[in-house]
């Protein structure tokens, strides 16, 4: 059976319920969550065998933390524990007009404090098929950093398939690095990259097309992303594929999904999925490169791939917290159109 390794920080979230605002609220709903340990999960409710690591203070939470992710079939065996804290970040919900907020509160987090050499790098991919990092771990700290670009170098030794979502989060970048100075080098040594169209602009300065579809009618701009992907792969010679993950938000929960994917020189396009009542779109492009992480792990064809991909990320859409709760059979299913919110009996 195939294996995949994520490596990133696992974090509390706390969100005030019924889309209360900070201000209003008295209790906090809380759940784990953190863009790669989303990663792993999905992929063990695939049946893949899926190892997380990172570092995690010792302490009663982050056991929590950790129970929660073997309850989804995911490893641990390599989570480092060192003093700190666990991250937190507070979430106040979207509804209609009005955007989610997030606040992170992550300093002296344990990961904050990890540093090349805490983890067994070798230990960790001697059985496995693929490593899945992202542009978050990097924005956390100079150590995280150095620590991304350590498990990027032993995975290309161990002969891995390395991929990273560029994920950049502005409210991050706190130690004194700018993301063009760091994540380029680690995306250059990277084999596939995922990422939104504002996020390859970001880090790569690369222009791409804007996504503004209204209803599944939309025609894509497929030689625009053509060229986009190719300045990517001109920049990146080491990186055959990339995924753009698209979506056009309309209101807080009326979301338009879609996506297109260059693989050695082919360019692939997703359907659009036209998602009315959408409950929580935290982790959704953590879905999204879960699903082409399985196809491609599993052979399928690229187009392929990249539909298991939209058809889980639309999923998340529809469950509450970070971690979404679909087995393969559900992501197929919507793949091919099967799934329209009847009752199944």
């Amino acid at each position: 059976m195939k294996k995949v390794v994520t490596f990133g920080e696992l974090m509390v979230r706390l969100t005030p319920p019924s889309f209360d605002r900070f201000t209003q609220s008295s209790r906090f709903e809380a759940n784990f969550g953190g863009s790669e340990a989303n990663v792993a999960v999905s992929l063990a409710n695939y049946g893949l065998r899926s190892e997380f690591v990172s570092c995690l203070p010792a302490n009663k939470i982050a056991d929590a933390a950790l129970a929660d992710l073997h309850r989804y079939g995911v490893s641990t065996e390599r989570v480092v524990r060192k003093a700190g804290r666990m991250g937190l970040y507070y979430m106040e919900e979207a509804v209609a007009m009005r955007s989610s907020q997030v606040v992170y509160d992550r300093v002296d987090s344990a990961f904050e404090g990890v540093e090349p050499g805490n983890i067994d790098w070798d230990a960790a991919f001697a059985d496995a098929d693929w490593f899945h990092w992202s542009g978050i771990s990097a924005a956390v700290s100079a150590g995280a950093a150095a620590v991304c670009a350590e498990a990027i170098a032993a995975a290309r030794r161990h002969g891995l398939v390395v991929s990273c979502d560029i994920n950049y989060r502005r409210n991050l970048w706190k130690y004194g690095k700018r993301p063009s100075e760091v994540l380029p080098a680690l995306m250059a040594e990277s084999d596939i990259l995922f990422g939104t169209e504002l996020e390859f602009q970001q880090a790569l300065g690369v222009d791409m097309p804007q996504f503004k579809a209204v209803d599944t009618s939309y025609r894509m701009e497929m030689e625009a992303y053509t060229r986009a992907a190719e300045e990517v792969a001109r920049l990146m010679p080491r990186c055959h594929t990339m995924v753009f993950a698209l979506r056009n938000v309309l209101h807080a929960q009326h979301h338009l999904l879609g996506g297109t994917m260059w693989h050695r020189g082919r360019m692939y396009e997703a359907r659009i999925f036209d998602i009315e009542g959408v409950v929580d779109c935290v982790g959704v492009g953590d879905a999204y490169n879960s699903g082409i992480i399985y196809g491609m792990l599993h052979d399928l064809p690229i187009q392929r791939s990249l539909d298991l991909g939209a058809a889980a990320c639309a999923l998340k859409n529809t469950v509450p917290g970070d971690y979404a709760q679909f087995p393969i059979e559900e992501i197929e299913a919507a793949a091919d159109g099967a799934i329209n919110g009847r009752v199944q009996r």
